[in-house]
């Protein structure tokens, strides 16, 4: 299966990460080949890639943010357990993975990818059905973040009752009163993260699956945040308490819209 991803920083990462096959890459005539449009040339050359120009007009079909150019890929290399596993193993770290419980809206998804790939998530698990998948909108959404991250689709009740036999901790993100406070909770060591959906929260199976359910406490007006902003405020909470390590990691901090 073939699918078109847009954008420029979705797109270079698609060809840094190099994970799909790509077949031609469609630059809007009148784009300047300069900055990030430049490097995904530069990066499409390289690979003999074909290139052509065509008017703006036949990428707008593609969608509102294309910003000129448009890479035709291979589908979206799902993974495994093992192979998320075994990046932990290879990394020499205790696992560190995120459980997605029925997202629906690919922003969210986008978002929490982005968070994800940022803290050194070393995978991500989505349902089968009923859920947001790695389609090019979210690609868009994570800013190109999900092309390296290792993605699994499967059942989250048998991959949960997995984790827990090879020791790993789950905890689901949730607001209910009985949910423990951040300093209730070790977050250091094997650990997967489940955070629900944006309406219903997490499915009553894998909520009984989870050894323990975090909330996050408030002391605004607005008494909850969105399922992308809750997740990633613990993700970070997760990476700082295993000690924030940024072995291999030289890329500056900077905030980007």
């Amino acid at each position: 299966m073939k699918e078109w991803i847009t954008g420029r920083n979705p797109i270079y990462e698609v060809l840094r990460a190099r994970r799909r096959q790509c077949f031609r890459l469609q630059v809007a005539q009148n784009a300047q080949e300069k900055g990030r449009l430049a490097d995904v040339i530069r990066l499409c050359t390289k690979r003999s890639l074909p290139v052509s120009r065509m008017p703006r007009e036949r990428l707008d079909s593609m969608g509102p943010n294309h910003q000129g150019v448009a890479l035709e890929v291979s589908g979206y290399p799902y993974q495994t357990l093992h192979d998320i596993l075994d990046r932990a193993s290879d990394r020499g770290e205790s696992p560190f993975i995120l459980i997605l419980d029925a997202l629906q809206d690919p922003q969210n998804l986008g978002t929490l990818l982005r968070t994800a790939e940022a803290v050194g998530v070393h995978g991500v698990f989505l349902p089968l059905r009923r859920s947001a998948s790695i389609t090019p909108a979210v690609v868009s959404a994570s800013s190109g973040a999900c092309e390296h991250l290792l993605v699994a689709q499967a059942n989250l009740a048998q991959t949960i009752a997995s984790l827990k036999d090879g020791g790993v901790w789950v905890i689901g993100l949730e607001g209910a009163p009985e949910a423990r406070l951040p300093s209730q909770v070790r977050l250091d060591g094997s650990l997967a993260l489940v955070v629900g959906s944006e309406g219903q929260g997490m499915r009553s199976l894998v909520r009984k699956s989870c050894d323990l359910l975090l909330r996050l406490p408030m002391r605004g007006q607005i008494a909850s945040l969105n399922a992308a902003v809750a997740g990633s405020v613990v993700l970070y909470m997760v990476w700082h308490a295993r000690g924030f390590s940024e072995a291999g990691n030289n890329i500056d901090v900077y905030l980007e819209s």
